[in-house]
């Protein structure tokens, strides 16, 4: 697959004014405590049920990592399409809502590896949701997938981290990997973030080396509670990577 990745008119060319915002994991971990979770879609991601065969690709019983999960529905969807789900997701918050609301009886237990966490497993045993911080999961011998599925992880994850971050996710990819990835692009002058905006060329230049980059898609996201962002568009766009 080549790199198709075209110059548009998305683009903002004040790239660096984001780089230094930090949120910590308790940040991240009050927005749950205080409701501040406008981020989950409660219906499910309209971009990947477009797109969800040309992911898939018609195969079985793949290995799929949700990163930075929260409660995302489409856990459900693809463990019920026999898939085994695996995400990472630093509230316990979120984690125990998917479960509940999803109807799903689990089991939760200590990681013996690594300080604090645990995982959380479905009774049928195809997810497996750890609740730590995602840079720790390593430790955890979690094993490669064969799909990643990134909605609101890479434009979460602290600017300042992006790097540590691609190099985890690639280190995770199995041969033969489709890793779907949702961004965005606002202006970025006008909101600090999260969730951040992440430039076609800084995309590029974190997996473009490894990875082959199609973009499938770019859509209007622009909501009503945007306007409280001060902006005034923003736009997801949808990355298919594949090996090179």
């Amino acid at each position: 697959m080549n790199d198709t990745m075209p110059l548009d008119m998305t683009e903002h060319p004040d790239t660096e004014v984001q780089k230094n915002r930090v949120l910590s994991l308790e940040e991240w971990q009050d927005k749950w405590v205080t409701r501040q979770i406008a981020f989950h879609q409660e219906h499910g991601h309209k971009l990947l049920k477009k797109h969800l065969d040309t992911f898939l690709r018609g195969q079985n019983g793949l290995r799929v990592f949700f990163p930075l999960c929260g409660k995302a529905v489409e856990m459900k969807w693809f463990a019920d399409r026999g898939h085994t789900v695996v995400g990472v997701e630093i509230s316990e918050i979120g984690i125990r809502e998917f479960f509940s609301e999803q109807n799903l009886s689990y089991t939760e237990e200590p990681l013996t590896e690594i300080a604090g966490a645990k995982v959380f497993k479905s009774s049928s045993g195809n997810i497996s949701l750890y609740c730590c911080n995602i840079f720790d999961l390593p430790r955890a011998n979690i094993g490669k997938f064969d799909r990643i599925w990134d909605r609101g992880a890479l434009v979460a994850i602290n600017p300042g981290d992006r790097d540590r971050y691609a190099d985890f996710i690639l280190s995770t990819l199995r041969k033969g990997f489709h890793y779907l990835v949702a961004v965005l692009s606002y202006d970025p002058t006008k909101y600090a973030g999260p969730p951040f905006y992440v430039s076609d060329a800084e995309f590029k230049r974190l997996f473009g080396t490894k990875c082959s980059i199609c973009c499938l898609e770019e859509a209007d996201a622009f909501e009503e509670r945007h306007k409280a962002w001060g902006i005034d568009y923003i736009f997801e766009k949808l990355y298919l990577l594949t090996e090179k």
